[in-house]
């Protein structure tokens, strides 16, 4: 049988503390609405850290944020197209510390966005190894 590895995406665990506790952002997908972290394709001349936060602007509103560089740990799901089509993602998940946050942002109409405890997130979130990944952070 022939493998296929999986295809690479980034993804933004965009976090702030509020009254002393830590939250989570998590949006709907466009597609099924499910939730799930601001993620997408790596992008030329852009470190994977760099992209996540472009992707946490466009599809989240984070306008203000530091990123680390080094990866918080990675989760493994199906990515369903448009078009019907599904492939095998593998998602490195970057940390985000979010200072600001816009109302009018690129997918503003297509998605919801809700901060919530990371315990909270892990079960909202239907991926497994996102889920853990959330009980850990």
């Amino acid at each position: 049988m022939l493998y296929r590895p999986n295809r690479f995406q980034v993804a933004a665990l965009c976090y702030r503390k509020t009254k002393g506790q830590k939250e989570v952002l998590l949006i709907t997908t466009r597609g099924t609405g499910r939730w799930m972290l601001p993620k997408g394709w790596p992008m030329d001349g852009k470190s994977a850290a760099e992209a996540a936060r472009i992707e946490a602007w466009e599809e989240a509103g984070v306008k203000s944020a530091s990123v680390r560089r080094a990866p918080v740990g990675e989760f493994d799901y199906t990515k369903h197209h448009d078009d019907g089509f599904s492939e095998p993602c593998s998602a490195t998940v970057y940390a985000i510390k979010v200072a600001k946050m816009a109302d009018d942002f690129p997918e503003a109409g297509q998605r919801k966005r809700k901060w919530v405890t990371p315990e909270v997130a892990a079960d909202m979130v239907e991926e497994e190894g996102l889920s853990a990944l959330l009980r850990s952070f």
